[in-house]
């Protein structure tokens, strides 16, 4: 099924400057692209940006591409319906409201969006595949999709970005009482693509949502995901996987907003990058507001450097406005192969190059078993040692663990 889109108390916190989300989220929220200045790349959600490769996503003035990214859902199980909305559906932007030039922009230059939609109480056995493929370089594409999980239902939604493509787009999730949604969305971009993407979620009561990123494509992809709860009981599992290569920028934020009690959030991201000016990026923010007693929360960020001259930025923020909480912490750890892993492994006779094999893949592991589909979890695990065997690697101890936040 083809789906045609239009393009049209302190705060306590920890790395690179103060950065408190409750802040950052509240300082502009508009759907009007006007409202927020150019970028320079000095403001402090895009230093760690390179702006001037955007790819005209944050300019209104860009034209629209020849041949526009096509959405494609493969199958449509009982109680999932697909269909392309207008803007006047009153569900679009009551969950995300722009809170940065290109999420604005993408607002305003998109006239319809996707609504997939999961019936209340629909048990979804196999996973609902939906296929993101690039038209090309020509033009950008701007797309907005909405989510909707009914309350009681369960759903896996598999998001596949394959191609070339210049995207720009907004992610509304909306997750039902009692509903359990488990996201995917693999970013496999061709080498040259650009994806500037910010997803919203909303949990309602006792809701579930796990939210697996995977990205290894593009020439820049940011990710934006922010996180809210509209009821008790609310969980969040958001797990991410990143393979940089050389000039690649792969940058993933997360904005966790803890405003009612009795809610959890997980959040484990874990990257690797080779090759000489490989970038990788991760922010992640936690709030926990005065009302939300009872939160249990934490965060962590691992990253595996390969070569010299690769670097990976890692920032987690947090901030606590009671101290009525289960729990509450964060982890950032930045540094090469373990050389006991190593000299283990080829003490027992396993070649250098495999043993690397071994460690990396065992560095993933965690994050590829969340997948919820075998195949998929095969084909990435494949894609992740085929990376690796076509990078080229200095010695253990001459390799530069780039930098830490």
């Amino acid at each position: 099924m083809s789906i045609e889109l239009a393009t049209g108390t302190k705060p306590h916190t920890h790395g690179l400057g103060e950065v408190p989300p409750k802040t950052k989220s509240q300082l502009l929220r508009s759907f009007e692209p006007a409202d927020f200045p150019a970028l320079t790349g000095r403001e402090e959600d895009w230093r760690y940006t390179p702006v001037k490769r955007l790819a005209g996503l944050d300019d209104t003035e860009t034209a629209p591409a020849a041949k526009a990214a096509e959405y494609a859902i493969r199958s449509l199980p009982a109680g999932v319906t697909a269909e392309a909305v207008g803007k006047d559906d009153k569900r679009l932007g009551s969950i995300l409201t722009p809170f940065d030039r290109p999420s604005a922009v993408a607002w305003a230059k998109t006239e319809k969006a996707l609504l997939v939609s999961v019936a209340p109480e629909t048990q979804v056995a196999e996973p609902v595949w939906l296929d993101v493929t690039g038209g090309g370089l020509d033009g950008a594409t701007w797309a907005h999709t909405y989510i909707e999980v009914g309350h009681h239902a369960d759903v896996t939604l598999i998001v596949r970005h394959t191609g070339l493509a210049r995207l720009g787009d907004n992610v509304e999730i909306s997750v039902g009482d009692g509903a359990h949604l488990r996201l995917v969305a693999v970013a496999e971009w061709d080498r040259e693509a650009t994806h500037v993407e910010h997803q919203k979620a909303r949990l309602g009561r006792d809701a579930k949502l796990d939210h697996i990123a995977v990205t290894l494509g593009g020439d820049l992809v940011r990710q934006y995901l922010s996180v809210d709860y509209a009821g008790r009981g609310g969980s969040v599992d958001a797990f991410g996987l990143y393979f940089a290569d050389a000039e690649q920028h792969l940058e993933h934020r997360q904005l966790v907003d803890h405003s009612v009690p009795d809610c959890h959030s997980n959040v484990n991201y874990r990257g690797a990058l080779q090759g000489d000016t490989a970038r990788t990026v991760w922010v992640g923010d936690v709030l926990i507001q005065d009302a939300a007693t009872g939160t249990d929360t934490y965060e962590i960020n691992r990253n595996l450097v390969l070569s010299d001259g690769a670097r990976a930025i890692s920032v987690p923020n947090l901030e606590i406005e009671t101290g009525e909480i289960v729990g509450a912490g964060h982890a950032s750890a930045t540094g090469r192969f373990d050389e006991e892993h190593l000299f283990y492994l080829q003490s027992r006779g396993i070649p250098e190059a495999e043993a690397r094999r071994l460690v990396v893949k065992g560095f993933f592991n965690e994050i590829i078993q969340k997948i919820p589909d075998e195949d998929l979890r095969e084909e990435l695990t494949e894609l992740v040692v085929a990376r690796l065997d076509a990078g080229k690697f200095l010695a253990p101890e001459d390799i530069e663990a780039g930098a830490t936040a």
